[in-house]
């Protein structure tokens, strides 16, 4: 059968140009935005009398069988039919005969390659803010269950003061949090319907874009039809909140491939997310993690890579745009992948509240509040800063830790150390003595648990209205 678009030509298309120009083998993943699409735009034609109600309910109980075969796996994609569109058109065709050829009237693929996009990013930011939403969970259930574990905080992976473990746990509730604030400003941008643009100047047809809008639960409508075509920032967008998401994800696996090492021992990682050697018996791989920190970096090249293809498209559609959805389908699954197995990965991970309060009784990370101490005595911070740093130096210099001091050395180094000293030192008063908002006392953190579960439920909320309206079911 001659290209639905072939009338113009004398030739047939080359064999390596249709396999190089045709993306359905991956852009089949549209099949349900594109019927979905189609569905809502049959029903505005016949809405506006543009084709007959009788030919209008041929062509849906067509497409619904199309859409059955395709979810069955009973319906055949050809290559030579170019996308996921002419696919389906054809296939609708065959199915209910010529008059399934007045599907496209009114429309260009410009626009309804847009619109499946739309659709199927809508869905999924929808579906990623909720297993953020599970990774926040299982990160405050672990908080709460160790605000009596006290941990040392680092800089420069060197130990710098303690902290409780709950904090810094909690620190990653927040780099999440932004992650779902940007994916549902994000929304915003993906909201729009860009149908009825035609290839890039409109139609000659008298369609209702705003009656598809409502069909398909869009908020608003593209204003001028040469950005609907051309329109990839939402994608972008989304592109770079993913990486950030990773960046995020990365981090945290770092963290949980150190403290899971021998040399921390930390945390210890379920048997369900690691693996073991081929030839040394007695290995626990943290494999989950690495893998993760691994492909982010995947992540950001699909970011890259459609940036570097949109930089210099002159308007509307150019046949380069075919490259905006294999980075992003890419991206969706290794999202979906990484953020399914954090959640269980968190909730499941044992602490080791020994081996930390261990790491922070044989440390320095207490000099800090030493200084702080001379400097409630009325010495300068530099100046006291200056004594710490002598009697850290000595303590190394005698295998010793500030705690093993006797108060006749620390006398030594200044005369205003007194016995009050050691309550100072001890770990539970370091942490609690950073008692100011966003700090790591424990009434602090407590605090901060509590307005994070509130944020829980917001969100929540959130989910549940965006799923309804973005034509998701809870599974």
């Amino acid at each position: 059968m001659s290209k639905l678009w072939g009338g113009r030509f004398t030739k047939k298309t080359d064999q390596l140009v249709e396999e190089y120009t045709a993306s359905i083998t991956f852009d089949k993943e549209l099949a349900e935005e594109d019927i979905q699409g189609s569905l809502a735009h049959v029903t505005m034609l016949g809405q506006c009398g543009i084709i007959p109600s009788e030919d209008v309910e041929k062509i849906k109980e067509g497409l619904l069988k199309v859409r059955l075969r395709i979810v069955n796996g009973e319906q055949e994609f050809l290559i030579a039919d170019e996308d996921i569109h002419m696919n389906i058109e054809k296939a609708l065709i065959d199915e209910i005969g010529p008059v399934g050829g007045k599907l496209h009237t009114g429309r260009s693929r410009n626009d309804q390659v847009a619109t499946d996009m739309h659709l199927y990013l809508r869905k999924r930011v929808v579906e990623f803010v909720d297993q953020l939403h599970k990774l926040q969970a299982a990160l405050i259930g672990q908080a709460k269950q160790n605000l009596d574990t006290i941990v040392p905080g680092y800089t420069h992976l060197q130990r710098a003061q303690p902290i409780l473990f709950a904090h810094h746990l909690m620190a990653y509730v927040s780099m999440f949090g932004r992650d779902i604030e940007r994916l549902q400003d994000s929304y915003k941008r993906i909201d729009m319907l860009p149908l009825g643009a035609g290839a890039l100047a409109g139609t000659t047809f008298a369609i209702d874009r705003q009656f598809t809008a409502q069909q398909l639960n869009f908020g608003r409508v593209y204003e001028n039809s040469l950005d609907a075509v051309s329109d990839r920032d939402f994608i972008v967008e989304f592109l770079s909140g993913a990486s950030l998401i990773m960046m995020h994800l990365s981090r945290l696996s770092e963290e949980l491939i150190l403290w899971s090492s021998t040399e921390f021992q930390f945390v210890e990682l379920d048997d369900a997310f690691c693996t073991g050697s081929s030839i040394m018996p007695q290995k626990k791989n943290p494999d989950v993690p690495e893998l993760v920190r691994g492909k982010t970096g995947r992540v950001y090249g699909n970011l890259v890579g459609l940036l570097t293809v949109l930089k210099s498209l002159p308007l509307a559609y150019n046949k380069d745009m075919q490259e905006d959805k294999e980075g992003m389908f890419d991206t969706v699954k290794t999202l979906q992948g990484a953020l399914q197995l954090f959640a269980s990965m968190i909730e499941t991970m044992k602490v080791r509240k020994d081996k930390m309060r261990r790491a922070v009784d044989q440390d320095f990370s207490n000099a800090t509040d030493i200084a702080d101490f001379l400097v409630n005595k009325g010495l300068p911070f530099r100046q006291a800063h200056e004594v710490i740093g002598k009697t850290v130096l000595y303590c190394i210099q005698q295998n010793k830790f500030l705690l093993d001091l006797t108060l006749e050395e620390f006398k030594q180094f200044s005369q205003l150390f007194d016995d009050r000293i050691y309550d100072v030192l001890q770990p539970e008063a370091v942490v609690n003595a950073r008692n100011v908002y966003g700090g790591t006392a424990t009434p602090q953190v407590t605090a901060a648990i509590a307005r994070a579960e509130a944020e829980l439920v917001h969100t929540a909320q959130w989910i549940a209205e965006y799923e309804a309206k973005s034509g998701l079911e809870r599974g």
